[in-house]
């Protein structure tokens, strides 16, 4: 079989980022890489499930949600992939991730989402793993330009 392109990308040279993972017709995939692969620091699963129902909920109710295809995590632990319509601008990519981790960051109260009815595991979620997680990426996408998004060789 022919390795898919998400298994190309030079994981040793991969750092922290937004990069333009794929590009299919009019969505284009984006890999929030919020940790260096195989460093031995990956997100914990609760910490993970709690950013993806937090990230899906704010990107979903922005002025882009109509253009949000999905939302959710690696099996690697490393980060998200974030499915747009190609109509939102790179810039309104790094905007909108920049805003999301900020949400989550400062967000306090019920997870959106979290009773057995909602959630496949429901009991199993961190809000201040989450928060910490997105905190620690704030600065990282805040330096961030649409050069950047590009996977370097």
């Amino acid at each position: 079989m022919e390795k898919i392109l998400s298994f190309r990308v030079n994981h040793d040279i991969l750092e922290r980022g937004i990069y333009v993972s794929r590009i299919d017709g009019d969505v284009i995939t984006y890999d929030i890489r919020m940790k260096k692969p195989n460093s031995g620091d990956y997100l914990a699963n609760a910490a993970m499930h709690t950013t993806e129902h937090l990230f899906a909920t704010f990107v979903r109710n922005s002025a882009f949600g109509g253009e949000v295809i999905y939302f959710g995590p690696m099996g690697c632990r490393t980060g998200f992939y974030l499915l747009l319509r190609d109509s939102v601008s790179r810039e309104n990519v790094l905007k909108l991730v920049n805003e999301a981790f900020a949400f989550i960051a400062s967000f306090s109260g019920e997870i959106p989402g979290n009773s057995k009815i909602e959630c496949g595991n429901y009991l199993e979620h961190d809000l201040q793993g989450a928060k910490a997680e997105a905190e620690a990426m704030l600065p990282v996408v805040k330096e961030l330009t649409v050069a950047d998004m590009d996977y370097k060789e």
